[in-house]
């Protein structure tokens, strides 16, 4: 009798095991993802990116104005600063679209040695020193009409320089002795409010940042 129970129940358990419902319900547990499923979670991800993309590109190209004007002012203000405590003459050339070369220049009698040069920075690709239409003729610091980018040596007759030599009381000269005064402008062509400025004047080697804002008109600001 209990032999014949035992039979029973294992021919039971046999039925059970391989009965149609619990061969699909393994095979339905250990399939992987379908080629749909895959394609619609891919096509979920590629959508979050691009909206995340799409939402940090202002945060990304202002980062690159920041950095361009930032670069540029810590540039100016560090070899001036050079100048003054090493008693030395630093030329600071800006070369377009986006270079700014440091040189040391030496004191030698009869005749100073040629410029040596220390440092090269290079601003963002899509940053540039330019000026774009819109901008006012009333310049920071009344430096020229907002005609020229790199605009240096203002009232000397000698036309729009390129550069600025700081000495070592702090002034701000050209190669020539004369007190150099000017100003530059930094901008993404095609984007007007992302202009900034920077502005020197030549008697005291004083530095001031701007930024160009609507205000009833465009302004420049001083930062």
């Amino acid at each position: 009798m209990g032999s014949d129970l035992r039979a029973q129940s294992g021919v039971a358990d046999t039925l059970t095991r391989s009965s149609p419902y619990n061969e699909f319900m393994e095979v339905k547990k250990t399939r992987g993802f379908t080629l749909l499923e895959m394609m619609i979670a891919l096509g979920i991800g590629l959508t979050m990116t691009c909206v995340t993309v799409l939402a940090l590109m202002p945060l990304l190209r202002q980062s690159h104005v920041d950095a361009a004007y930032d670069t540029t002012l810590s540039v100016i203000r560090t070899y001036r600063s050079q100048a003054v405590s090493q008693s030395k003459r630093y030329i600071l050339t800006f070369t377009l679209p986006g270079t700014i070369t440091v040189q040391y220049w030496g004191v030698g009698v009869p005749v100073s040695p040629p410029p040596v040069t220390v440092a090269t920075y290079t601003l963002p690709p899509d940053i540039e020193f330019a000026v774009q239409p819109g901008f006012p003729a009333a310049a920071p610091d009344s430096f020229g009409t907002g005609a020229t980018a790199i605009d240096f040596d203002q009232g000397m007759g000698l036309g729009s320089q390129n550069y600025i030599m700081f000495m070592p009381d702090g002034s701000s000269q050209d190669t020539l002795g004369n007190f150099n005064s000017g100003v530059l402008y930094l901008t993404r062509p095609g984007d007007l409010y992302s202009s900034r400025a920077v502005s020197v004047f030549g008697t005291t080697g004083r530095i001031r940042g701007w930024r160009l804002y609507n205000q009833a008109g465009n302004t420049w600001v001083q930062q």
